[in-house]
C-alpha cells in the first residue's frame, strides 16, 4: 500500500467550472420550464445539460483540466 496521496485537483479548473456553470443554467431553465409546463423547454434544458458535460470533457482534453498544461493551480 502506497503512502503517497494523489490530489485529484477537486475540479478547480476552467474546464470544471465552465461545465458546472452550463449545467446549473440548464437545471435552472429546466426547473422553471417544468413549473410553467413548457415541455419542449424542459427537453431543451436536458439537451443543454448534455452539452455542459461535453464542453467540460472537451476543455479537459484541450488542456484546461486539473492535470492539463494550460491550467495553473492557485496556491491556497
Amino acid at each position: 500500500m502506497s503512502t503517497e496521496s494523489v490530489d485529484p485537483g477537486h475540479g478547480h479548473s476552467p474546464a470544471a467550472w465552465t461545465s458546472v456553470f452550463i449545467m446549473l443554467i440548464a437545471f435552472l431553465i429546466g426547473t422553471v420550464a417544468f413549473f410553467l409546463d413548457v415541455q419542449w423547454l424542459v427537453w431543451a434544458s436536458a439537451g443543454l445539460l448534455v452539452v455542459g458535460l461535453i464542453v467540460g470533457w472537451v476543455l479537459a482534453k484541450a488542456g484546461y483540466g486539473t492535470n492539463g498544461p494550460k491550467y495553473a493551480p492557485k496556491a491556497h
